[in-house]
């Protein structure tokens, strides 16, 4: 099955979308427990009872729902193997934004990407905490609702085209160099605001931010799915010299980059 065959089946779509809500169902029970069974991983970034409870339901549907695309996962490092033999791959990150879940901020997310010829051209990103769901790619659109899915509206979600100030997604308190020079090159009036994991993408993308620049680490599996949301809903993701983000390369770490609304 092509990719577009694949994102043109509503059946097909709707059980991708409930793989992502059972996901974040498994995440929200663990959330409101005692026992996330915290380690590290060999990074020191953290790892939960959570994330892996995820990536399980996330790569079994995927697997069971489309057996002839493979899956990469953060949490299986045998899956990184899958790009250099594979043009059509789902990327996950089962649970972005550990540190908020562990902190029990709401702004951790679910996120299932479909990468074709090295770029992200569909996503699902769940927002667990936030009973909130958003899908989209490049020339599909980009939408949002409530859950339960079958009882709220599905809302059609573009970026923002208000000139009067620009929203800018940073730290306060945590701006390295790259960034403050940066926000101190943009002319006119500018706002710092913040929000956690993948939800600096979407909230581009519903038109309450203008830009995020990103220039410190990340990973292909955190921005795959939120960037073909965002692009779906009229903004763009670029390296800071405008050239397009690339995925399955050999170094799974992201090039420095600019989202735009």
């Amino acid at each position: 099955m092509s990719f577009p065959e694949l994102l043109s089946d509503s059946s097909l779509q709707a059980e991708l979308k409930k793989i992502v809500i059972n996901a974040g169902e498994e995440i929200l029970d663990i959330y409101h427990s005692d026992n996330f069974e915290t380690n590290l991983k060999n990074d020191n970034s953290p790892v939960t009872k959570a994330d892996l409870a995820a990536h399980h339901i996330l790569a079994n549907g995927l697997n069971k729902l489309t057996p002839t695309i493979p899956v990469v996962s953060e949490e299986d490092k045998a899956s990184l193997k899958i790009p250099r033999e594979h043009k059509l791959y789902w990327l996950i990150d089962p649970l972005d934004g550990t540190k908020e879940f562990i902190n029990q901020s709401h702004e951790f997310t679910v996120n299932v990407a479909l990468i074709h010829n090295n770029q992200t051209v569909y996503g699902f990103v769940g927002v667990p905490a936030l009973n909130t769901l958003y899908w989209g790619g490049k020339g599909y659109g980009a939408f949002k609702t409530s859950l339960p899915i079958l009882c709220n509206t599905v809302e059609s979600i573009h970026v923002s085209s208000s000139k009067n100030s620009t929203r800018v997604f940073a730290s306060k308190s945590h701006l390295n160099t790259e960034t403050k020079s940066f926000i101190d090159d943009i002319s006119g009036e500018v706002e710092l605001i913040q929000a956690g994991s993948s939800l600096k993408f979407l909230r581009i993308a519903e038109g309450l931010a203008d830009i995020y620049p990103r220039l410190a680490p990340t990973c292909e599996w955190d921005t795959a799915a939120a960037q073909a949301i965002l692009e779906g809903a009229g903004g763009n993701v670029t390296q800071p010299d405008g050239s397009p983000m690339v995925y399955g390369k050999l170094e799974i770490l992201n090039p420095f980059f600019i989202a735009r609304g």
